[in-house]
């Protein structure tokens, strides 16, 4: 049986990432930062096993990934993330927000990725995810959402470069964006469902490859510009 990990995992799309990967027969090892408050998650039947995560602790990630050191993982999916739209327009740019943001959307999926690699040597898949978002393409960039794009940008430049650096190791690493998604983050009103999301991005994981290996998706496998 195949193991999937997911950051994020107590709401929105990572909680489908976990609800679909159960329900396919996948081991899940669901991680999130209050797993005793997490009522939709634990609820979830199948294999799986629910971890303390707070992916901006670097400690915190060490100290699992020696808790899993044996595991052998097919599918990292580095899902945790936030969104802080305020005061990151022009004439209210602020340094805190900007920081609060790189750390989750920028800095955690690499170093959720550094730590796991051996687990990912020792599974069959290799395949390395992280979710961004086409908000984070420059070549689609409108302007707005200063802090937010910036952060997603620098997860795929990073991603591309893991791509590069992991690839003679037989990782295949991808960046995500999983649609417009009904969730705290995208809100009420976007035309993707969570299930439609993660059906989507499923579909697509289960068919990478290595020539796959460093580019960038949409939900539904339309590859976007960076």
């Amino acid at each position: 049986m195949p193991t999937i990990l997911v950051t994020g995992a107590s709401r929105g799309i990572g909680l489908e990432f976990v609800r679909q990967y159960a329900a396919a027969g996948w081991k899940v090892l669901a991680c999130c930062r209050n797993p005793g408050t997490a009522a939709d998650l634990n609820g979830i039947a199948g294999d799986v096993a629910v971890f303390a995560l707070d992916v901006d602790d670097d400690a915190n990630i060490a100290s699992l990934a020696r808790q899993l050191d044996s595991v052998p993982i097919d599918v990292l999916v580095n899902n945790a993330g936030i969104s802080r739209t305020e005061a990151s327009t022009l004439g209210q740019i602020s340094s805190e927000v900007w920081l609060q943001g790189f750390r989750p959307n920028t800095i955690a999926p690499l170093k959720m990725a550094e730590a796991f690699l051996p687990n990912l040597e020792a599974g069959k898949q290799k395949k390395l995810i992280a979710i961004s978002s086409r908000l984070g393409s420059i070549a689609l960039n409108e302007g707005g959402r200063y802090s937010y794009r910036a952060s997603k940008a620098a997860l795929n430049s990073a991603w591309k470069s893991l791509a590069g650096d992991t690839a003679g190791r037989g990782m295949i690493c991808v960046v995500f964006h999983p649609g417009w998604v009904q969730t705290d983050m995208g809100g009420k009103g976007a035309p993707v469902t969570p299930p439609q999301s993660v059906a989507g991005m499923m579909k697509v994981i289960a068919g990478l490859a290595k020539k796959d290996n460093g580019t960038f998706r949409n939900f539904d496998g339309e590859t976007l510009p960076w």
